[in-house]
């Protein structure tokens, strides 16, 4: 999908670097704030932050509902961090009023690998992408609790995985835009959107 669209959720998190990564695997990365800004994309990237945070941007901004409509007409989307906890099907330990879009069968765990001064970094082993490991950033990350028939876990870290595509639906406990290292944002692009 390289000079295509893709539209990164710009509400909270590293909107900037999302952006540059895409740019440099060839799409225009357009900052989407809004209902229409949202109409004019071919993708989606749904960036880290914290996720109640978002949630409750998501409904004051007027954008979950209609993401939650592009996602059901196929809209490729790729979430990071709390993108990933927006995305599952359920979050097991989301405030009460926390919606999450249900776009890919997995369900979450917020902040289990630890808290903010737990954060490291891993090299993982991800058989869809070629070449060397690659070098993953785990900052307060969930971790995905189970996974549906349907969801090709792509990496794991121990036995929790940490990478997992479900059709249009790409999703990471890692940020992938805070390395030098584009080829996640490229398969997103070429095979995913």
């Amino acid at each position: 999908m390289p000079g295509r669209k893709v539209g990164v959720l710009a509400l909270q998190g590293a909107v900037v670097l999302h952006q540059r990564a895409l740019a440099d695997a060839g799409a225009t990365p357009i900052a989407v704030r809004t209902a229409d800004e949202l109409d004019a994309v071919d993708a989606l990237v749904v960036p880290g932050g914290e996720s109640t945070t978002m949630s409750m941007l998501l409904e004051s901004s007027g954008l979950f509902d209609p993401i939650a409509e592009r996602i059901a007409d196929g809209l490729p989307v790729l979430g990071t961090c709390a993108g990933m906890i927006l995305l599952s099907s359920q979050i097991l330990d989301g405030r009460a009023d926390q919606r999450s879009w249900g776009a890919i069968d997995v369900d979450v765990r917020r902040n289990a690998f630890g808290r903010q001064v737990d954060s490291f970094e891993a090299d993982l082993d991800i058989e869809a992408v070629e070449g060397d490991p690659f070098h993953a950033v785990f900052i307060r990350a969930p971790v995905v609790e189970r996974a549906g028939d349907d969801v090709e876990v792509l990496a794991s870290l121990g036995e929790h995985p940490v990478l997992a595509r479900q059709g249009a639906v790409l999703v990471s406990s890692f940020h992938p835009e805070l390395t030098a290292d584009g080829r996640l944002h490229r398969y997103f692009l070429e095979e995913v959107a």
